[in-house]
C-alpha cells in the first residue's frame, strides 16, 4: 500500500512539478515555446530514478539521446531530451499518461523532438525537456518518393497532418528567425 500511495504522489507531484504539459499548439505557437528542435535517429532510451523532495517516493523520467540536425539551424548534433514517466524494471517505475508510446520512442526510429531546457523537471531533475510530452515528438517515415515524412498528430498538435520534412523545417526556420529579431 505505501508503495502505491508514493507511486501516486510521485505521479501528482510530478506533474504540478513538470511545467511539461498537453497543449493544443500550432507550429508558430511550438517554435515560440522551445529552445529547438531535432531531427534525428534515438540511440539510446534510459530511465532514471529521483527521489522525491519529502523522501516518501521516486520520481521516474525517460531520457532519450537523439542525433541528427537542429529543425531550426540545420546543426548537426547529438541531444538529450527527457520526459516524465518511464520505468526501470517490471516494478520500479511510473506510467504517465502524456509520456509518449512505447512504439513512438523505439531505439533506431526516426523523430522529431522539440525540446526546451528545463533546470528542475522535479526533484531536481534538470534536462531538455521534450515540449509537451508526447505532443513533442513526431515519428518520420519515408515515402516511395523517397522524401522523409513527418506524421501529424490531428488538429491541436504543431504537426496536425503529414509534412514533407523539408517542408517544415523552411517554416520552423522561418518562424524561429522572425522569434530572434
Amino acid at each position: 500500500m505505501t508503495s502505491v500511495l508514493a507511486t501516486a504522489l510521485s505521479l501528482v507531484l510530478g506533474s504540478a512539478l513538470c511545467w511539461a504539459s498537453i497543449e493544443k499548439l500550432t507550429l508558430p505557437q511550438m517554435v515560440q515555446r522551445i529552445d529547438n528542435a531535432i531531427y534525428g535517429e534515438i540511440l539510446a532510451k534510459r530511465v532514471e530514478a529521483v527521489a522525491l523532495p519529502d523522501g516518501s517516493g521516486e520520481m521516474f523520467f525517460t531520457t532519450l539521446t537523439i542525433k541528427g540536425n537542429s529543425v531550426l539551424n540545420n546543426a548537426a548534433s547529438t541531444v538529450e531530451v527527457s520526459y516524465p514517466g518511464g520505468f526501470l524494471d517490471e516494478e520500479h517505475g511510473v506510467f504517465n499518461s502524456e509520456e509518449p508510446s512505447a512504439d513512438d520512442v523505439r531505439i533506431g526510429n526516426r523523430v522529431v523532438a522539440f525540446y526546451k531546457w528545463s533546470p528542475d523537471m522535479g526533484g531536481g531533475f534538470a534536462s531538455n525537456a521534450l515540449y509537451a510530452s508526447h505532443g513533442g515528438l513526431f515519428r518520420t517515415f519515408v515515402s516511395r518518393k523517397g522524401e522523409t515524412i513527418v506524421q501529424g498528430r490531428g488538429p491541436g498538435y504543431a504537426v496536425a497532418t503529414n509534412q514533407v520534412l523539408s517542408g517544415l523545417e523552411k517554416q520552423a526556420q522561418e518562424l524561429y528567425a522572425k522569434r530572434k529579431r
